[in-house]
């Protein structure tokens, strides 16, 4: 495979690697519905799974609000968000004293033998969401979430 950057037993050699986010994850009313700080602290959190480490991820509330840019309460809200949305489970819980951070595990891939829960994929929006208009609806005084038909 010329000009691809292969060795002879085809794997790249490129030393970057990627966060994989499934089009059935991108898809899914738990992603779509993720605010922009989740989003950020799961892409940080999932960097950190190299193949055998989950369930063993940490981030600290201080490590991620330096990294991403984000208070402390904001980093903890986006975990508290994406354990409910089923994109994580905590698997151990931090303590203050020690200094030691939660570790998690991501639901989409295995841990401790099992295949990946793919949590998120059960979760749904609950009456009082799916009846929320969006802020741009608000602006312009619709009761329908919003949707707009592109003007003519």
């Amino acid at each position: 495979m010329k000009g691809r950057g292969t060795t002879a037993t085809g794997r790249s050699k490129r030393k970057d690697q990627f966060v994989p986010i499934a089009y059935g994850m991108a898809h899914s009313p738990a992603w779509r519905s993720l605010t922009g700080s989740a989003v950020k602290v799961y892409i940080e959190l999932r960097s950190r799974y190299n193949g055998g480490n989950n369930g063993r991820l940490t981030l600290s509330l201080d490590e991620g609000s330096r990294l991403l840019g984000l208070g402390k309460a904001t980093v903890r809200r986006a975990f508290l968000e994406l354990e409910t949305k089923g994109f994580v489970r905590r698997t151990k819980r931090g303590r203050w004293y020690g200094r030691l951070a939660s570790e998690y595990a991501v639901s989409d891939r295995s841990h401790d033998g099992l295949p990946p829960a793919n949590s998120w994929s059960r979760w749904q929006p609950s009456e009082s969401q799916k009846n929320s208009v969006s802020v741009l609806g608000r602006i312009r005084g619709r009761s329908d979430g919003g949707t707009m038909e592109p003007e003519r």
